[in-house]
């Protein structure tokens, strides 16, 4: 354990007895436990010399009651101080307790919301950016975080600012705008023991979905917790008072006195999607347990993990218009990667009135300027794009195509439900998307039949698992298929199997594409199989072998594009995003196309909690070890085809590059699996420092995430490679004991010179090993061969071991 050795006389400590036993049970908790509890310790930036160690829980365990944590802190920093011989730990800045949507756990539905808590109720806006924590590390220095880092800079060149940094950026522009030094702000947070709690809300650094304007953009003061175990935070018109004070934007608020008041007031918002004129995200609810325990006993119904009169959150959370704004992103991205034309987009993502007049509308743009969009791709400009599209639809024009579009739909609507009687809802996905986890919640709101084929343990699963989806038609007007259904004949055994009944039985397909790269997916999904550990009939996490992501990889291979025709309807699904959103666009789908009431909020939360909850009765057995990979590689998350489509079209490449890389992709010779190989097992025993590096950031159950740019495209009449420059750990990745950053540090700088993609090789008795030997002439200028650049070309990948 790091410590630094500090006296009374340098500063007044004050810690608290209950705040060092505090830290002393999570130190226990994360030897006994490490899945539940993890630190990682860092340099403070203001002063390198003390330590700040980083606390993190397991999300999924924060829903659990009893609750495993000595607390419920989403936040939590520390420092081991050694005062006289013994080692002390103290809080150096804490954030909110982990708080719930509405219905999401017993204690946050509206009937034990007006049971146990009391008024006032203060509804401050859901700002949409990052969380940004400001404490003081000594009475005249400050630390700025965010939710588990501190502001030190990723190691590696070109590495991003990270949000802390930004944080702290802005934190000096608010205080020298109010004549106020960080040293003044560090000595009254340092005396009030308090850790001011802000969003870090900067659409040039990073854009979300809401827009900023300029004078709402920085860091907006919400919330000022003590530095303590217990969840303690000042009032709003104190933390109002104090954001005037120190230059911090103040976020805006309500007051309301009782539970019924706050519901009302949040389903009419909800409604319409707007507050003060303003779209918004949600309301972020505070107020105070109410004197008289939950339960005596913490299991009860309502139970909750709270202390009776201590600080008490909920949050309010809208999914409209972001659902629809996220589709206007995606559907752009997609006609600038393509030829902007209607036709290239999933139909499924055109359901709305408003997003089939936003497409002719951005087709038109492109089509006028391309220039406007030349950033957008890389997450910028988004908000610019559609604040314009918004005000064109405010024009004559724009209400007359909006009316006259949502006409049509309605009538087709009108004319489809009475096609059909019933309705098989179909996945189609690969393991790891949380399709079973949907699945379970639409059951949990609608009552649907569900059968899964991972429960089947018979020889021939298939004929069993339709028959099981046909005896559920019996009693069920809508039955969920829940398979992956990835390949072709899983989607026509379903259409066959119902063809004969009348009225006709409808396919509704709950469709995860492989809109991003595939490495990227395999990423996201092996993640959520890590995360939900043995809790499945079959699919069991390997945190050290990572045999499951072999799993995932095969189905990534063999899954079958859906066809138009194959379903009736499909709603594409995204794999990058989180339950609550995954589960409010199916949700969302059924209400739209089975005519379904659509379920309140409270219903939503209680849906989100049984599929947490779930867990099936059977689980997989134990997966056998198996040998060391042949080497160790990160793998990009890019499409090198799209990618190169339009790039090797440009005027700098040269026909030789040009009639390469459309042989490659005529052969399918360009790389599936894109590697950029660090270590292979024919360097050992020399390379067996770097050899153990990776296979110790490859065994960690979540390794660090890196980025890198790929350089330039190289090629000669043989083989076509891309190179890999400025290797660092990714902006805003949590690094636990910085084993992404010692990695890059430990690089060595004749491999640097070599890291390279290979793109592919013209055929199959040239081997992959050429496109290195290429890199490396190409670096000493070697005229026969040829290259361009490519444009700032950032992607980020993992370490992952490979076997071929």
């Amino acid at each position: 354990m790091a410590t630094e050795h500090l006296t009374e006389t340098f500063f007044q400590l004050n810690i608290v007895d209950e705040d060092h036993e505090l830290i002393e049970s999570l130190i226990s908790l994360a030897q006994k436990s490490p899945k539940l509890v993890r630190s990682t310790e860092y340099e403070a930036p203001a002063d390198p010399r003390i330590k700040i160690r980083s606390w993190k829980m397991n999300e999924f365990k924060y829903y659990d009651i009893p609750s495993p944590f000595p607390t419920l802190a989403r936040g939590l920093f520390t420092q081991d101080v050694e005062v006289e011989g013994a080692v002390k730990h103290r809080i150096v800045a804490r954030g909110y307790d982990k708080f719930f949507n509405i219905g999401e756990v017993p204690w946050t539905t509206w009937a034990s919301l007006e049971a146990h808590t009391k008024p006032p109720y203060t509804l401050t806006l859901k700002s949409n950016g990052c969380i940004i924590f400001i404490a003081a590390l000594t009475p005249s220095k400050l630390i700025v975080t965010s939710k588990h880092s501190v502001g030190n800079k990723p190691g590696g060149a070109g590495a991003d600012e990270s949000h802390a940094q930004v944080g702290e950026r802005w934190l000096k522009k608010h205080l020298a705008d109010v004549g106020k030094s960080e040293k003044q702000l560090a000595r009254v947070l340092w005396d009030n023991k308090w850790t001011a709690v802000a969003e870090l809300c900067d659409d040039s650094f990073e854009e979300h979905v809401l827009a900023y304007t300029q004078e709402l953009t920085g860091l907006h003061l919400h919330g000022i917790n003590e530095c303590s175990r217990h969840f303690r935070t000042m009032l709003p018109d104190v933390v109002d008072a104090f954001a005037r004070e120190w230059g911090f934007i103040v976020t805006a608020s309500t007051v309301l006195d009782t539970i019924p008041a706050v519901k009302t007031f949040t389903e009419e918002v909800g409604r319409s999607g707007t507050w003060n004129g303003q779209a918004l995200e949600g309301f972020v609810v505070r107020t105070h347990v109410a004197a008289e325990p939950p339960s005596k006993d913490g299991k009860g119904a309502g139970a909750s993990p709270y202390a009776p009169g201590g600080s008490f959150f909920f949050k309010v959370k809208f999914d409209e218009p972001y659902m629809m704004y996220r589709d206007w992103r995606e559907v752009t991205k997609t006609l600038l990667t393509k030829d902007p034309s209607a036709e290239h987009l999933p139909k499924n993502k055109m359901r709305r009135p408003e997003t089939q007049v936003y497409v002719k509308w951005v087709i038109d743009e492109i089509k006028r300027d391309r220039s406007q969009f030349v950033d957008f791709t890389k997450g910028k400009g988004i908000i610019a794009t559609r604040e314009r599209f918004l005000k064109w639809l405010e024009s004559k024009e724009g209400k007359a195509d909006l009316e006259s579009t949502s006409k049509e739909d309605e009538e087709k609507a009108a004319e489809e439900k009475q096609k059909f009687g019933k309705t098989i809802i179909v996945p189609i996905a690969v393991p790891g998307v949380g399709k079973t986890t949907v699945a379970i919640a639409l059951t949990h709101l609608f009552g649907f039949g569900h059968t899964q084929s991972d429960d089947i343990k018979a020889k021939k699963a298939a004929p069993q698992f339709i028959k099981n989806v046909l005896d559920l038609l019996k009693t069920h007007d809508v039955v969920i298929a829940d398979k992956n259904n990835h390949l072709r004949q899983h989607r026509q055994a379903l259409r066959e199997a119902t063809a004969g009944m009348t009225p006709p039985v409808r396919l509704l397909a709950l469709h995860w594409p492989f809109d991003i790269p595939l490495a990227t997916v395999h990423r996201i999904c092996g993640d959520r199989i890590v995360a939900r550990g043995d809790n499945h009939q079959s699919l069991r996490a390997d945190a050290a072998g990572k045999t499951h992501e072999d799993v995932i990889w095969k189905f990534l291979q063999q899954a079958e594009e859906l066809l138009a025709g194959e379903v009736d309807e499909a709603v594409d699904m995204d794999i990058e995003a989180p339950l609550e959103d995954a589960l409010a666009r199916a949700v969302d789908a059924c209400v739209r196309i089975l005519d379904l009431p659509r379920p309140s909020a409270e219903q939503m939360g209680q849906a989100l909690a049984a599929a947490r909850g779930y867990a099936p009765q059977e689980k997989g057995q134990e997966k056998k070890k198996r040998k060391a990979p042949r080497y160790y590689a990160l793998l990009p998350e890019v499409d090198l085809q799209r990618v190169l489509d339009k790039r090797v079209e440009e005027e700098d490449v040269s026909e030789q590059g040009r009639m390469l890389y459309h042989h490659l992709k005529a052969c399918g010779r360009v790389a599936e699996r894109p590697h950029v190989t660090v270590v292979h097992e024919k360097g050992l025993p020399g390379d067996t420092d770097l050899w153990e590096r990776c296979r110790h950031l490859f065994s960690t159950p979540t390794p660090p995430l890196f980025s890198f740019r790929l350089g330039d495209l190289v090629w000669n009449d043989r083989v076509m490679a891309m190179t890999v420059v400025d290797v660092a750990v990714s902006r805003g990745e949590e690094d636990p004991e910085a084993r992404g950053g010692d990695f890059v540090a430990s690089l060595p700088e004749e491999l640097k010179g070599r890291l390279h993609v290979t793109v592919g090789t013209r055929s199959k008795d040239i081997p992959a090993v050429e496109a290195r030997d290429m890199v490396m002439q190409w670096k000493t200028g070697a005229k026969s061969i040829e290259s361009c650049k490519l444009n700032e070309l950032w992607v980020s990948g993992r370490v992952k071991g490979l076997y071929n």
